[in-house]
């Protein structure tokens, strides 16, 4: 593939509801530019961008991929994000890589929460976009009702650049509404065809809508509308670009990507008005503390960010780049300045799909990968070595679900540790963690679904098989009253003896644990303090109901005995640990469980089922705030123990609208039948 300077890209993230028809699309574009002899399909699983296992199978994108393809003189570098919600973390890496989005809605769906959330993330970063109205072949499309919806979702700023001709099976075409061209097509071929009378009418409605919008977008062209006077063919295309650029016109084009209708369309009108790398300003970096301005140019120091890495265990670890100014040549040694480290590419290529096509260099504005990377990770920033340059790093959502994973055969557990951290190299929304009490190896995410991909590339990729099981709470026993006992050790069988007797007070306290003495005239002499004291430290770690770690306890050790020969600290220590025993169970013990503090955002509609929902979990609502966009954040407390699978719950019942976080805030009394329950449990699982 021959190297296109900046101002020849377009880089565009494919974005929107799962099934939407975004990897249809990219194999429409193959097919239409001549890279590919047929259009795949994915439920023959041969497209180019699905070609991971677990993707084939289920038949959904797992990842983004990169389609670069070339048409009239311009690169398109697509990137084909999955729709599934537990993937969003994809979406987001691919659009800090893209100047514009295309958003794909299935005409025979309309907008879905997909498509809304989508659009949010584009509105919020301030990322053009198109949309793009798939399947407007498909029985019962109705081209009015889907155009009342979009703009009823999100507003007038959405105008259709093209229009059906033909309605739902009858689609067999579409019209240019800036160039009032019309074509009719057959596959990928277009013919010229005479403009529709019965849309005539509604093309210049439109274009004088889109004019208003080109004089918006500069004060001499609002004069020149309101004086009556016509635009020229460049002041039109000035104007549309600039108000696409901005945010304030979404273009809407119709078309099958699985028929190839309006696909070259929809290239030419993305050429024309959406930005390419040095349209869209400066990236802002730091080298150290100061500030960065690194133009898209390139003559300026080379920078880049990794947005993307695949890990592969036969070609090693793929690191996707954007080179956000200057330019990388394949023999380049590059600094990697997020982990202070030099390392020398292996080999420098575009991916299409996972195919590999070697070029000699990657200028300002264009996305290239690598191979053999060693300490390079998703999010770091790259430069020369002599103007380093640090970049924002992508943020991804926090993992709301977590599961405890065991292996399904002995011995494996160092396996699966590596194969797991290999993994979260790949996806930095998928975390792995080892709980240190409950000593369960934890790998958290957005949602099941991710969490079984996890699991699948761990067979598939790593040849290691496990088992996901809810996790262990980490439960905390205390104390509520107060009691004195006495702990005597005395062991006598020929020769040395052991001898150690002490009185504890135990009471509860606001910190972990504290120990004193109140001994007096010498009962228990002063150099077996340290004995008691570590006695009691280790006997904490196992309480007395179900050998949870106590909290929030008192140990005051007051009187005893000893003998001149037998006492020694082992007897002692053991004492010590006698009267831990007898002392809790004597100060009404209670069993603690963890509360976190939920703060969910829904819309208003939901605010009922949510709070209703959260009542049955044993929770609390502290409150609610009402947000900018009309949703609702509502802030809660419940126990750890009813939130393990909120992620999953919390999707069905707002068809994925809602979103939470949660943090651990204290120890709260766990109610009596629920202790009652986990003290049976504890006992069962020792024997």
């Amino acid at each position: 593939m021959k190297v296109y300077q900046s101002d020849k890209i377009r880089n565009l993230s494919l974005i929107g509801h799962s099934g939407s028809g975004k990897t249809t699309l990219t194999e429409a574009i193959l097919f239409l530019t001549g890279v590919t002899k047929r259009q795949g399909r994915i439920e023959d699983g041969n497209t180019v961008s699905d070609f991971g296992k677990e993707e084939i199978t289920r038949k959904v994108s797992i990842g983004t991929a990169v389609i670069p393809a070339e048409w009239n003189d311009i690169k398109y570098n697509f990137l084909d994000t999955p729709g599934y919600f537990d993937f969003a973390g994809e979406m987001y890496g691919a659009l800090r890589a893209s100047e514009g989005a295309i958003l794909l809605v299935d005409a025979s769906s309309g907008v879905e929460v997909g498509t809304e959330k989508a659009w949010k993330y584009t509105d919020e970063h301030k990322i053009p976009k198109i949309i793009f109205l798939n399947k407007m072949d498909k029985e019962n499309v109705n081209f009015e009702k889907l155009l009342a919806n979009i703009k009823d979702r999100f507003g007038d700023k959405a105008v259709p650049f093209t229009l059906p001709i033909g309605q739902s099976e009858s689609f067999k075409g579409a019209a240019s509404v800036i160039d009032e061209v019309a074509f009719e097509y057959n596959g990928t071929n277009s013919k010229k065809i005479d403009m529709p009378a019965e849309i005539q009418d509604e093309i210049e409605s439109i274009k004088e809508l889109l004019m208003e919008k080109v004089a918006e977008t500069d004060e001499e062209l609002m004069e020149k509308y309101f004086d009556g006077q016509k635009f020229t063919i460049e002041e039109i295309r000035k104007g549309l670009k600039l108000a696409v650029q901005n945010g304030d016109l979404v273009p809407i084009i119709v078309g099958s990507a699985e028929k190839g209708i309006g696909v070259d369309l929809l290239l030419n009108i993305a050429g024309s008005y959406m930005p390419n790398p040095t349209e869209v300003g400066v990236n802002i970096g730091y080298s150290g503390e100061e500030k960065v301005e690194r133009k898209v140019d390139v003559n300026e120091p080379f920078s880049a960010i990794i947005f993307k890495t695949i890990v592969d265990p036969f070609v090693g670890k793929l690191s996707l780049f954007k080179v956000l100014s200057g330019k990388i040549t394949k023999d380049s040694e590059v600094y990697n300045v997020s982990k202070d480290k030099t390392e020398k590419l292996g080999g420098l290529f575009v991916l299409r799909g996972k195919n590999q096509l070697e070029v000699s260099e990657i200028v300002a504005g264009d996305i290239g990968a690598t191979s053999k990377l060693q300490v390079a990770q998703t999010g770091d920033s790259l430069s020369s070595k002599s103007n380093p340059t640090l970049y924002d790093r992508i943020e991804y959502p926090q993992p709301t679900l977590f599961l405890a994973v065991e292996p399904k055969a002995k011995g494996d557990e160092e396996k699966i540790g590596t194969s797991l951290h290999r993994l979260t190299e790949e996806d930095p929304t998928f975390v792995v963690e080892r709980n240190s009490e409950t000593k369960q190896l934890l790998i958290g995410g957005q949602g099941n679904m991710q969490l079984a991909v996890i699991i699948d590339k761990l067979k598939n990729t790593f040849g290691v098989e496990v088992n996901l099981i809810s996790p262990k709470v980490a439960y905390r026993e205390t104390i509520k009253g107060t009691s004195s006992v006495q702990g005597k050790h005395k062991k006598q069988s020929g020769g040395a003896g052991q001898y150690g007797d002490v009185h504890i007070r135990f009471e509860p306290v606001d910190e972990d644990f504290v120990f004193e003495e109140e001994v007096f005239g010498g009962a228990v002499p002063r150099n077996f303090f340290p004995a008691v004291e570590k006695g009691l430290r280790e006997s904490i770690e196992h309480g007395v109901l179900a050998g949870y770690p106590v909290v929030n306890m008192k140990a005051v050790l007051f009187d005893g005995s000893y003998h001149p020969v037998d006492s020694n600290e082992m007897a002692f220590k053991i004492a010590a640990s006698l009267a831990f025993k007898k002392g809790m169970e004597a100060a009404k013990p209670i069993l603690l469980e963890p509360v976190m503090k939920v703060e969910i955002l829904i819309p208003e509609d939901y605010m009922g089922d949510v709070m209703g929902d959260m009542n049955k979990r044993r929770g609390r609502i502290l409150g609610m705030e009402p947000q900018e966009d009309g949703s609702q954040l509502v802030i809660a407390e419940a126990p750890q123990a009813e939130l393990f699978e909120y992620a999953i719950d919390l999707r069905s019942m707002t068809q994925a609208r809602g979103s939470f976080t949660m943090e651990f805030i204290r120890y709260d009394e766990v109610p009596a039948n629920i202790a009652e329950k986990i003290i049976e449990e504890a006992k069962t699982d020792k024997e």
